[in-house]
Formats: structure tokens, C-alpha cells, sequence
């Protein structure tokens, strides 16, 4: 069957107007060998890199759909690991913009991503109350740590141990030995959630911010280093109990909490003591959102809901005892001018002169933002300058900098980045004439794009936009706001030519006249006004300005919505607040056409090229088409799952786009009342949209303050092939959410398994099984070919499997070994998992042949290792695979071995070669130092035989 019909498809093309989106965190980046410098930023799905001297976006690091919630940077500077909304995380080279590494493991959105100290780990936190450890250098996962009970907030590696500390929305604190990932500490000493933690002091005291506020200071002592050698170890465990009196100290005096379960102590809890040493009050009064402390461990910060950043600063413990002797000294000086005191009572005033918790952590000063915080990032320098940066809720960017070392530092902001977005949600666009010019327009500011290169070329202050358009000639433009007025702009100067008091509501819409001598509006004040376009004089210079004067006004009965002429000018359209469409003859302005059917009020409506057709959209969900002839209602479509917030047709066609708040556009033909194409990428609800005259461009705005520019290609757009795409999307949205497969042995709440079934994990299962499946076939060729030419006699040529020539005419088994070797380390135990048992066989005894080679052994043991946990029950019941197994015991002990060997000597070898550097260098100082000197004493040698001859 022949096309009948044929649509172009429309694909993404660009996003801007977005400066950062506010589900994830700010961070400095080191890019260019420069600090401070530049930042990463959150903006839905996509990461950008913004220079703040230039206020310009030099790097994007382009994500697929789900949209960016953490962001953190590697301790090298080369990396950027990022975690998205499905719980996957990916590891971006700032270098080349491109992320290579994938992990996926959590079922819910990323909430922390934390580094260890080396950046050989990656402890994620998640929605989904998991902890899991990734190995970045394996690309692999190392276990998945349970025992939150709601969201993980923060993570934390400790520098010196190898344990790990996690904070939750559950109001606890835990403490996990990452050498057996088991939990060995709770500390529930929070009677709210807690959004924050950091280390001070040398790893020596922990901090942590909760939904109140204080936040709280613990001592930690590690157990191990203040044991007595000398007593013994049963009378340590009988006598002292620091189980016991964490327990009590962490319930922070509460005696809400007295009914709190007490369990006997177990070695594990004997890691640590958590004591606490008291409380900051901030001076915030809601919860905290992010606290952070810089790598020095001296500057602390952390902002509330508002857009105050309270900084600290955490004394050193020489500048501790330092204050404390002059405050002793003081309390003394103060007692002998009171009265004379003895020794004794000196001795009492010692005493009594204690270091308080407000003596180690000192406020610094308060750095107040333009708008409210949603995230900062800080450095400090040596030289005592701290660089604070924040993400604000405006879709702003600002830099503020201060100088620690001053006894009252002042913040001043050095630059923001704003040029590249608006400060509030866009709720009207438009094209120019001639498709190259963009307007938006928001609550505080209009805005001209340039729609070729995206960038911001004329920027004017306004009132709440609802609805705008280019004055015909494109040199101004007609902005209509929520307080009734029109708003005439001048492109050229950017000057507001004038306001006009049009409506005593909200204008809620503009139309156009079809011969682009004037326009027509709507607005909450019951009537449509009619404006023609004129010349008045200007009063401040000789020359004429373009302005409108009201002809007409039509009163109604009900708000008007929504209003549109009919391309041949004698119909208008009219949307009432009664949910009915009224068509009005517009020289007569009588009663024409009532099109009623809607539940709830129609938001928007357009009327196609030829005046054959108006499509409305409602807030009930429903597209209606009717025929602007009789008004009878060709088609009811359910449209959006959400309201129907915007139509238009594209010019010169009936087909037409839809905007919902259900965060799609959806493309439909008018004709046929067919579903054609949904163009996904906005991650909340769209307000609008705008076709441009050629109908090549679609430009779209969302709340999640991102504009989106789609682009008509020459593709064509097959139906059939849709709805298929369409299905296998839906396949793999299912693939996802399916029940993880179970692991045999895995308790619950267990620490094993770290990745998740993903449609990536079950193709390449399903390559694996085809090679298998391949290598079966040709082993059983070639046994049969051998046979035929035994009794033959002679040779005769196999001929060879065209998938093993594509690969270069290798054998079955090397074919295998290939795509083993394709599969992702991030994938692969994932893949085994789901492999059906009756290929594992093979794949044991390919391994025991590949092993024996001595190629990939690294690879191989862990493919061998993780099949021999998952299926050791069957592998070992079955009597085929015991000499197998045998023969893999000795391969891969020795063939490890070898590898082991290998690696001593190369790291031998380097050691070698870096003591031999180090000492060359020594040796090198010591002849530029010894050749110095030489030359000196030659010079004075000089000098005196000089004044020898002069004199």
C-alpha cells in the first residue's frame, strides 16, 4: 500500500533561555588549568559550563532525557559526575565534553553524589534510600549499602578511614566500615530530617543541619586510637560501654526519646565514639538546605529557603587556645579590679574559664542574594579571598566575593550571569515576519532572540506579559499584560513607545487583523476592543511614532479568554469563561455561530489558513474541530493528560500543534483527526508556543524556564513506523520498571548487587546468547565437516559464517571473547544475571580456553567469579561441569598469578624510575647551586685584581 499522505518530521534543535534549572546543585569546575573561574549548572537534562568574567556558555555537556539533579566534581578537576531524575549517573571529561561512563543502579533520582579522596569511588545517594559505592576506575559497581528508611540527603567519605557517613530524610545519621558495608553506628539525635552534613577539624567533628535551626556539632573519637594496650580486651567490653552512652548522649537530652531500644554492643560499635559537643544557632528559622564546608575544613556555610548565606569560620587549634588565653587573662584582669583574690580563688577562675563550641566556630558574616538560594558552591584561597557562588530561583547566576582575613568582611557581588534568561516563567511568544527574530515575554522583561545563533539581542523592561506580536514591519512590537494595558515597544532603541489602559482585567489575548492594519483584544473585563495602527507626532523630536487608537468595543457577558480573526476578515472568534465559543460577524459585530461541547472553559483556539476550520483547546483535556461554516463539531480528540494550554495551526495546512500542561507538544492533522508526532523535552508544564510563518520552526516555553527551539526536517514521518517507535519506548519504560531478578543467597536488605535491569543490560544478554547461540552452530559444523572430509579423503574448503568475516575471519570462540569485550563494565554483571542457565556451561568452558590464552584475564575472572556466585547451586550439582571447573582452578590461580607478577614488576619498575628522577633532580639543584657559587667566587676573583691593578 502507497503513502497516502506524508508529514515531515520536527526534532529538537536547541534549548536557551535557560541559565540553570533548580532541581540540581551549583559547583565550581577547573577548567583550563583556571579556578574560580567556571562553573557547572544544572539545566534539565543538559549540564553548562558558564565563564562568570564573560557571563558566556562555553561548554555544554548534552544529557538525553531525564533531567540533571546533582552535580559533583572530581578531586583531579577532569571530571564531572552527574545524576539524573531515573537514578542514572554519568561520569562527563571536562576536557572533552563527552561522558563515557554510565551507572545505573538506583530506581529513583539521584539526591548526592560524593567523591573519596583519590576520586577512585563514587558514593550516590538516592531517593530510592540506598547508598551505592561505585568503582570509577573498574567502571563498575562495588556494593549497595541499605538501612535508610527515606531519602538519602548527604554522603561522605572519610579521608583517613575507610568508612563512610550518610545522612536521610529518616533523622538519622549512619555510619557504614566499607571494608564489610555493614552499618556500624545510627546517631539519632535529630528530631527532623537532615539535609546536611560535613566534616571539621581534621575529620575530628561532624556537623549536620536539619529542619530546624540549629545546627549541631558531634566530637568523634576513634575508639582504636584511645584504647589502653594494657588492660584487657574482656574487661574493656564487660566494664565500659560506649554503646550504651552514645545512645544516650546522641537522644540530646530529649526525654521524648527515653523509649528508644537499647541492643547489646557489638564489636562493629566499638569503631567510634560520636559525642555531643553542642549547638549554632542560625539565624534562619526554616530548615537547611545545603551546608558545605571548603576543602581546608575552615570555612563553613549554609542557607535556609531564603537568600541569606550564613558564613562560619572554624578555628584552627592554636587560634583556639590563643583566644582562650586571652579571655583568661581578661577574667583574671577583671577579678583583681573587683577585689583581691587569692591563689585559691585563681585557681577556681581557671577553672571555670571553658572553650565553648562558639569559640571554634566563629560567624563570619551574612551574604545576602538577590533572590532566594537553591543551591552555592565556594572556594577559598590561601591568601583568605572566598569566592561564593550561587544558583538562585530566578534562573540567576551571581558571584559574590569577600576577604577572610578582614576583621569585618563585607561581601560585594563581582558578576552574576542574567543576559541569557529571564527572571520569571515566559508566557507569550512570537515570530517575526521574516522567521528570524524570537520574542518572549515574562513577568519582568521582554526579550528579542536571535533564532540563527540563540542569543539575547535586545532586552526591555515590562509588566506581566500574557500575549504578544510583531507590529507588521517587525520594527516594533505589542506586549498585552495581566493589568489590562498595551505596551508598545520600539525594537531599535528598546524604548517603551507607550501604555495604554486597554482593559480594566487581565488582557489574556491579541489577534492580528488579516490586513495588518490593526488588531483586536480580549480581556477579564467581559468586552472585545478593536485598535487600529496610526502615526501621531512625536513629542519629543519632529518625527512620527506609530501608535493604536480604540475603534470598536463589543461587551459580553462573560470573560473573554481567547479571540481570533478568520483569514478573510469577516468572522471573529470569541472564548468565554461559560466554556462556549462565540463567532461574531465582524463589520456588524452581530451573532454568528455558538460552538458549545466543552466541560471547562477553552484556553485557546485557532482558526486554519483557509477559514475551513477552528480547532479549540480546552482546560477538560479536549481538542475540539469544528467547521467555522455551520459550527458543527467534526472531531473530539483527547489530547493531553493535562490541560490544553496552547493551539496553533501551521500556516498554509490543517495541521496543527498542541501544548499541555502534561509537559508535551503534540502534532495533529485536522484532516484525518490523526495523532502524527509528540515532541518530548520539557520537563514541566508548557504554557506556549509560537509557528513561525514559514512553519519551519516551532519555539516552545515551559516552567521549567527553559525555550526550546524545534526544527521542521526533510525526513518523512511514516505513521506506522510512529506508533512501532512509539510501542518500543513504552517496552523499555516497562523493562525498567520490571521486578529486579533476584539473587540466590541475597538476603533482604542485603549489600550485594549494585546495578538494576535496564534495556541496555537485556540486548547485550541477548548478543551474548546470539554468540553462543552462533558458536554452538559453527562448532557443530565444523565437527560435521571434518567427518566429510575424513571419509572423503581429502579437504574441502568450510565456508566461512558471514558474521565471523565481518570481524575479520576469526574463529567462534574469539567471536565470543569479542563481544564479551563490547559489553560495558558498568553492564556486565547485570548481563550475566539475566542469562538463562543452559548457556552458562559454554560460557564456563570458553572461559577455561580464553583464561589459558592469557588474554583479558582481568575481565575474564570477573565474568568467571560473578557466574559462579549466582549459579554456584547448579554448577556444583552438575556432574558435566566438574572437570570444568577443575580445569578453571588451576588455569586461573596460575594465570593470576602471572598477571600479579606482572603488575609487582611494572609497579617495581616505577618506583625504580621515580626514585631515579628524584634523585637526578636532587643532584641537578645541587650543580645549578654548586656552578652558582663557582661563579661568584670567579667574579669576586675578578673584581679584586682589578682593584689590585688600579691601585
Amino acid at each position: 500500500m502507497g503513502l497516502t499522505k506524508q508529514y515531515l518530521r520536527y526534532v529538537p534543535s536547541a534549548v536557551f533561555g535557560l541559565i540553570g534549572s533548580q532541581k540540581g546543585n551549583i559547583v565550581f569546575v577547573t577548567l583550563r588549568g583556571e579556578k574560580g573561574r567556571y562553573v557547572a549548572v544544572p539545566a534539565c537534562e543538559h549540564v553548562f559550563i558558564w565563564d562568570l568574567r564573560k557571563g558566556e556558555k562555553i561548554l555544554i555537556l548534552q544529557g538525553l532525557k531525564q533531567e540533571v539533579t546533582c552535580l559533583c566534581p572530581s578531586p583531579d578537576g577532569l571530571h564531572l559526575a552527574v545524576g539524573y531524575e531515573d537514578g542514572s549517573i554519568r561520569i562527563f571529561s571536562l576536557l572533552s565534553g563527552e561522558g563515557n561512563v554510565t551507572f545505573n543502579g538506583h530506581r529513583a533520582a539521584v539526591t548526592t553524589l560524593k567523591y573519596d579522596q583519590l576520586g577512585g569511588r563514587l558514593a550516590s545517594g538516592s531517593k530510592d534510600t540506598d547508598v551505592i559505592v561505585w568503582d570509577v576506575i573498574n567502571e563498575s559497581g562495588l556494593y549497595r549499602l541499605k538501612g535508610h528508611k527515606d531519602a538519602v540527603t548527604q554522603a561522605l567519605f572519610l579521608r583517613e578511614k575507610n568508612l563512610l557517613v550518610t545522612s536521610g530524610k529518616d533523622t538519622m545519621v549512619k555510619w557504614w566500615d566499607l571494608d564489610n558495608q555493614h552499618c556500624f553506628k545510627t546517631m539519632v539525635g535529630h528530631r527532623t530530617e537532615v539535609w546536611g552534613l560535613v566534616l571539621v577539624s581534621e575529620e575530628k567533628r561532624l556537623i549536620t543541619g536539619a529542619a530546624d535551626s540549629e545546627l549541631r556539632a558531634w566530637d568523634l573519637a576513634y575508639l582504636q586510637e584511645i584504647e589502653d594496650p594494657e588492660e584487657p580486651n574482656p574487661k574493656k567490653i564487660r566494664e565500659s560501654s560506649p554503646g550504651k552512652q552514645e545512645r544516650l548522649e546522641a537522644k540530646d537530652g530529649d526525654s521524648e526519646m527515653d523509649g528508644e531500644p537499647e541492643t547489646d554492643e557489638t564489636p562493629e560499635d566499638r569503631i567510634l565514639s560520636c559525642k555531643k559537643a553542642g549547638s549554632i544557632m542560625r539565624q534562619g528559622r526554616d530548615r537547611v538546605v545545603s551546608l558545605a564546608v571548603d576543602k581546608t575544613g575552615r570555612i563553613l556555610a549554609c542557607h535556609g529557603t531564603d537568600s541569606v548565606l550564613e558564613v562560619f569560620c572554624v578555628l584552627s587549634k592554636e587560634e583556639v587556645q590563643k583566644k582562650m588565653d586571652k579571655k583568661l587573662k581578661k577574667a583574671k584582669k577583671k577579678a583583681k579590679l573587683n577585689s583581691s583574690q587569692g591563689e585559691e580563688e585563681e585557681e577556681d577562675l581557671e577553672v571555670n574559664v571553658e572553650m565553648t563550641l562558639q569559640d571554634e566556630i566563629q560567624r563570619v558574616t551574612n551574604i545576602k542574594a538577590s533572590s532566594k538560594i537553591k543551591s552555592f558552591d565556594f572556594i577559598h584561597s590561601p591568601q583568605g579571598e572566598l569566592k561564593v557562588v550561587f544558583l538562585l530561583q530566578n534562573n540567576l547566576v551571581e558571584l559574590y566575593t569577600l576577604n577572610t582575613s578582614l576583621a569585618a568582611p563585607q561581601p560585594s557581588r563581582t558578576s552574576r550571569v542574567f543576559v541569557g534568561g529571564h527572571r520569571s516563567d515566559v508566557r507569550t511568544l512570537s515570530f517575526s515576519s521574516d522567521n528570524i527574530a524570537v520574542l518572549s515575554a515574562a513577568a519582568e522583561s521582554v526579550k528579542i532572540w536571535n533564532r540563527s545563533t540563540l542569543q539575547c539581542i535586545r532586552t526591555m523592561t515590562c509588566e506581566y506579559a500574557l500575549c504578544s506580536f510583531f507590529v507588521p514591519g517587525d520594527r516594533q512590537v505589542v506586549i498585552g499584560t495581566k493589568t489590562g494595558k498595551l505596551q508598545l515597544y520600539d525594537l531599535a532603541s528598546g524604548d517603551l513607545l507607550e501604555t495604554i489602559d486597554a482593559h480594566h482585567g487581565a488582557l489574556w489575548a491579541m489577534s492580528l487583523s488579516p490586513d495588518q492594519r490593526g488588531f483586536v483584544t480580549g480581556g477579564a473585563d467581559k468586552s472585545v476592543k478593536f485598535w487600529d495602527f496610526e502615526l501621531v507626532k512625536d513629542e519629543n523630536s519632529s518625527q512620527k511614532r506609530l501608535s493604536v487608537k480604540q475603534t470598536r468595543t463589543l461587551q459580553l457577558d462573560e470573560d473573554v479568554l481567547c479571540v481570533s480573526y478568520s483569514p478573510n476578515q469577516k468572522l471573529l472568534a470569541v472564548s468565554l469563561l461559560d466554556c462556549t465559543v462565540k463567532i461574531f460577524y465582524v463589520d456588524t459585530l452581530k451573532f454568528f455561530l455558538s460552538l458549545y461541547g466543552h466541560k471547562l472553559p477553552v484556553i485557546c483556539m485557532d482558526i486554519s489558513y483557509d477559514g475551513a476550520l477552528i480547532a479549540t483547546g480546552s482546560a477538560d483535556r479536549n481538542v475540539k474541530i469544528w467547521g467555522l461554516d455551520f459550527g458543527d463539531c467534526h472531531k473530539s480528540l483527547f489530547a493531553h493528560d493535562d490541560s490544553v494550554m496552547y493551539l496553533r495551526f501551521v500556516p498554509k495546512s490543517h495541521l496543527f500543534f498542541t501544548a499541555g500542561k502534561d509537559h508535551k507538544i503534540k502534532q495533529w492533522d485536522a484532516d484525518k483527526f490523526e495523532h502524527i508526532q509528540t515532541l518530548e523535552g520539557h520537563h514541566q508544564e508548557v504554557w506556549c508556543l509560537a509557528v513561525s510563518p514559514s512553519g519551519d520552526y516551532i519555539v516552545s516555553s515551559s516552567h521549567d524556564k527553559s525555550l526550546r527551539l524545534w526544527e521542521r526536517t526533510r525526513e518523512p514521518l511514516i505513521l506506522e513506523e510512529e506508533r512501532e517507535m512509539q510501542r518500543e519506548a513504552e517496552y523499555e519504560e516497562g523493562v525498567a520498571k520490571e521486578d529486579q531478578p533476584a539473587v540466590p543467597g541475597e538476603t533482604e536488605g542485603g549489600s550485594y548487587f549494585t546495578g538494576k535491569k535496564t534495556i541496555e543490560t537485556v540486548k547485550a544478554a541477548e548478543r551474548i546468547m546470539e554468540a553462543i547461540e552462533l558458536y554452538r552452530e559453527e562448532t557443530a559444523k565444523m565437527k560435521e565437516h571434518r567427518a566429510i572430509c575424513k571419509a572423503a579423503g581429502k579437504e574441502v574448503p568450510l565456508p566461512v559464517n558471514p558474521i565471523l568475516r565481518a570481524y575479520g575471519n576469526i574463529s567462534p570462540s574469539a567471536y565470543v571473547l569479542e563481544i564479551f569485550k563490547g559489553i560495558k563494565s558498568s553492564e556486565l554483571e547485570e548481563s550475566l544475571l539475566v542469562l538463562p542457565f543452559s548457556y552458562v556451561p559454554d560460557i564456563l568452558k570458553l572461559l577455561n580456553e580464553f583464561i589459558q590464552l592469557g588474554s583479558d584475564i582481568e575481565l575474564l575472572c570477573r565474568c568467571l567469579f560473578f557466574l559462579l556466585r549466582i549459579h554456584f547451586g547448579q554448577i556444583t550439582s552438575n556432574q558435566m561441569l566438574v572437570p570444568v571447573i577443575e580445569k578453571l582452578k588451576e588455569t586461573t590461580i596460575s594465570k593470576v598469578r602471572q598477571v600479579q607478577d606482572v603488575i609487582g614488576f611494572n609497579m617495581a619498575g616505577l618506583d625504580y624510575l621515580r626514585r631515579e628522577c628524584e634523585a637526578k633532580s636532587e643532584v641537578m639543584f645541587f650543580a645549578e647551586a654548586t656552578s652558582q657559587l663557582e661563579e661568584k667566587k670567579r667574579k669576586r676573583k675578578n673584581r679584586r685584581k682589578m682593584i689590585l691593578t688600579l691601585t
